[in-house]
């Protein structure tokens, strides 16, 4: 996991390296300097030497601005590193959800992929950065300081053999215990972005409903989560600091009182009984870095954890690159088809549908009938469970799935426009389009009035969700974008509900007049919407109920001819 994570480093390779680099020959400088002070005290004052004075401070100077030297260059690529880290993490973590399919997206839910590309990353960023400065420059404090500690105090660094078990027994137990209440945790930032990305998604039907104190307790419950969690874990983490300075404190005093012994009987000199003490310091410091990292990692690993999931995952779709790259026609066909979008549900049963290229069909149906997941299968937005769906006379499957989706054009119920201008949002669906075809294309889809309307036209600005734009104007911009395609098929999945009638009827005669070769397949709720098409197809309860044209159902259908009455009382 770690090893994954760490070689997405690429191009920030040798500053990583750079900096442990840095960070060993600063520790050596600074191992130095209390070796050199003890140097100056027990020969140069003790003899009274001011040459020897001399040449040792300064050396003691050179060594200390080596050591500034060294931490500057150690910070400096450390933090260019670990940004470049984060980034390319970022982008990988990215790339890699873009490659996912439907079903794999709602695997992980879009709040929980948002947590992982934000809060995930920031804090493996940490940990990454620590890692290659603190991981290195600690333990190497440790190694050295104690090396010269022993070299200088002989019997009285033994103080050290039994202080380091005690402090690393103390951290092994509070990593353990703590691991289980950060996972929960960041789990619970998954809930709470979910929570805030619906109430913002929305906030018009939260205020239309008056339902404000229920999303407040809500949002309320779930920073609660958060909270207790990370409490609860930052409670044990927070006896390690204590019993740190314990330890560092008993330390002290028991290098004082036999330091003092030592100095009293002759055995030991007092500058190296005051490099003792720089010693301890350094090691004991060192020891309380280390606990540091180990606190960080604890906090850091479920986020590893989570990141790598992304990464390791292997799309449940297969793009299929080398395969057939021409549709040759906007021909559709269902062979015993079942979908279920979990393991053991079925959403559709048993589906056989022929299309023909070039044909008007409607699709109709009540609420979870499964209109929606139908037109799905046909741009392989998800994989059969059971059967074939074939476009063009070939499996989908054996398609490159670029190529499938660019002769497939799908206006979703949940009509998308994204911050910018219009130009700019018809050119999703052709980044190459003149101004004259776009403009044709928002005239077949009754929309050029209304952008003409606009100052700048087609350099009008559109807000974020096109909040600037009605919901049927929305509608035929998203239209209009999946025109410019010129796919062999274009798939209207109740794209014209937020639209009147009479403008309905007009986009609906464009589509027979000025695309009549492409083949058009449209989900509508309101029969006037599809009874001018070449075949309707009357969906119950993820099967296929009827098959015909309007006056064919009229006449052999009756739940068909009750609905169309229903919807024709008003006109009549």
């Amino acid at each position: 996991m770690i090893k994954d994570l760490y070689s997405r480093v690429r191009q920030y390779k040798a500053k990583t390296i750079a900096t442990p680099i840095f960070m060993v020959l600063e520790v050596l400088m600074e191992v130095l300097i209390p070796a050199i002070m003890a140097q100056i005290i027990d020969v140069g004052v003790a003899n009274m030497d001011m040459r020897y004075i001399l040449i040792m401070s300064v050396l003691l100077i050179l060594s200390a601005l080596l050591s500034l030297f060294f931490g500057i260059m150690g910070a400096k690529f450390g933090s260019e590193a670990g940004a470049g880290f984060s980034t390319n993490l970022r982008h990988d973590l990215y790339s890699k959800v873009q490659e996912f399919s439907f079903s794999d997206i709602d695997k992980f839910s879009s709040a929980s992929l948002i947590t992982r590309l934000t809060t995930d990353v920031q804090r493996v960023q940490q940990l990454f950065t620590m890692s290659i400065r603190i991981f290195v420059r600690s333990p190497m404090m440790l190694i050295f300081a104690s090396i010269m500690a022993f070299r200088a105090g002989g019997v009285l660094a033994m103080v050290f053999v039994i202080v380091i078990p005690i402090i690393a027994i103390g951290i092994f137990t509070m990593v353990k215990i703590t691991h289980a209440y950060f996972t929960a945790a960041f789990k619970g930032y998954d809930r709470f972005n979910q929570v805030v990305k619906e109430n913002l998604a929305g906030i018009r039907t939260v205020k239309a409903y008056v339902r404000e104190d229920k999303e407040k307790k809500k949002f309320k419950d779930s920073a609660e989560n958060i909270r207790y969690n990370f409490t609860k874990a930052q409670k044990m983490m927070a006896v390690m600091n204590p019993m740190m300075m314990f330890v560092s404190y008993g330390c002290m005093i028991a290098i004082s009182y036999f330091g003092a012994k030592l100095v009293n009987v002759g055995s030991m000199d007092t500058g190296s009984l005051m490099s003792i003490f720089t010693y301890s310091g350094q090691i004991l410091s060192s020891l309380m870095m280390t606990g540091m990292i180990v606190v960080m990692y604890t906090m850091s690993k479920p986020s590893m954890e989570r990141i790598s999931e992304v990464l390791a995952t292997e799309t449940s779709m297969d793009e299929n690159e080398n395969g057939e790259t021409v549709v040759l026609d906007g021909s559709v066909s269902f062979e015993n088809v079942d979908f279920g979008y979990k393991e053991g549900s079925k959403v559709l049963k048993n589906i056989n549908l022929e299309i023909k290229s070039g044909e008007m069909v409607g699709v109709i149906g009540t609420t979870g009938s499964g209109k929606t997941t139908l037109v799905s299968l046909i741009a392989r937005l998800y994989d059969t469970s059971k059967g074939s769906v074939k476009v063009g006379g070939k499996d989908v499957r054996d398609y490159n799935i670029k190529a499938l989706r660019d002769s497939v054009s799908v206006v979703l119920q949940k009509n998308t426009l994204f911050s910018g201008t219009v130009r700019e949002n018809l050119q999703w669906g052709n980044e190459n389009a003149t101004d004259e075809e776009m403009e044709k294309a928002l005239d077949i889809a009754s929309a050029l009035s209304f952008v003409n309307e606009k100052e700048g036209g087609l350099d009008s600005h559109v807000e974020q969700g096109g909040a600037n734009f009605s919901g049927g104007q929305r509608q035929r911009l998203c239209i209009a974008r999946a025109l410019l395609k010129s796919p062999k098929i274009l798939i209207m999945d109740d794209s014209t509900s937020a639209v009147d009638t009479k403008t309905d009827r007009k986009i609906r005669e464009a589509l027979r007049r000025d695309v009549n070769s492409m083949t058009r397949i449209i989900i509508s709720q309101r029969i006037s919407s599809i009874e001018d098409a070449d075949k309707i197809v009357i969906m119950n309860a993820g099967r296929i109920e009827d098959v015909g044209s309007h006056s064919e159902l009229m006449e052999r259908n009756e739940g068909y001819r009750n609905l169309f009455e229903t919807q024709t009382k008003g006109r009549e």
